[in-house]
């Protein structure tokens, strides 16, 4: 399969001003998205959609390709991510570069492996499915079983649409979230359904201690954190 890797990084960011050029730990951010998705071995080709000149030079030096500068209607906060991939898609082949799916890496993830990259595209693949969508454990405490949702007269009920709850944790069904850091999509699900998704949805089960994203400011000093007691732990002996 002949895959993109998207990067969509704006010049505007809300939490974290110029977010995605901000030094993290002594990089770019966007270096670290850069590193993974140019180390793994699934994606045929890595680019970088922005609006913004500086983050596109940033990106080239990281090692990003930047074929085109993204619209500013889509670089606002209220841009949906299913436009900004189906731009990309479109602009390049109108170059005449086709791709069977897209990888969207967004740089808000820097702890991101080459190896979910990987294997979310062989997962894909493997499965014949539309989507593979990075994923962890929800915690039983959380589990739709046991979540309510309140109507206007106060009432609770339960998210399955279910009567009663399931009394035991051990009955509980496995239950997943979106993690977010690794999107990876057909072509034609894309552009064709108007998707990220599609019908045939799949979850590729990350590391938790992988699963950092950094959309305010006490996110970026936990990253840093977390990043400075790795390398110690790496340097010792």
């Amino acid at each position: 399969m002949k895959i993109l890797g998207l990067v969509p990084a704006r010049g505007r960011t809300r939490g974290i001003p110029r977010r995605n050029i901000r030094q993290l730990y002594g990089r770019p951010l966007l270096d670290y998205t850069a590193e993974a998705a140019l180390k793994a071995r699934g994606l045929s080709r890595v680019i970088l959609s922005t609006e913004d000149p500086e983050v596109a030079e940033a990106g080239r030096r990281c090692g990003l390709e930047v074929p085109f500068l993204r619209p500013p209607e889509l670089a606002t906060d209220a841009a949906p991510a299913l436009a900004v991939v189906q731009h990309a898609l479109s602009a390049l082949e109108e170059r005449g570069d086709r791709f069977d799916a897209v990888c969207l890496l967004q740089p808000t993830y820097p702890l991101r492996r080459p190896e979910d990259i990987d294997g979310c595209v062989e997962l894909l693949a493997r499965e014949h499915a539309d989507a593979v969508v990075t994923v962890l454990p929800v915690p039983p405490e959380h589990n739709p079983h046991w979540v309510y949702s309140r109507c206007e007269s106060g009432c609770l009920h339960l998210a399955t649409g279910e009567w009663s709850p399931i009394s035991r944790r051990e009955d509980l069904p496995s239950a997943f979230f979106r993690e977010g850091s690794v999107y990876v999509t057909r072509r034609d699900v894309v552009l064709d359904q108007n998707s990220l998704y599609g019908m045939v949805l799949l979850g590729y089960l990350l590391e938790a201690s992988r699963a950092v994203e950094l959309d305010q400011s006490e996110d970026w000093t936990r990253a840093e954190t977390r990043m400075a007691a790795e390398r110690m732990a790496a340097a010792r002996p």
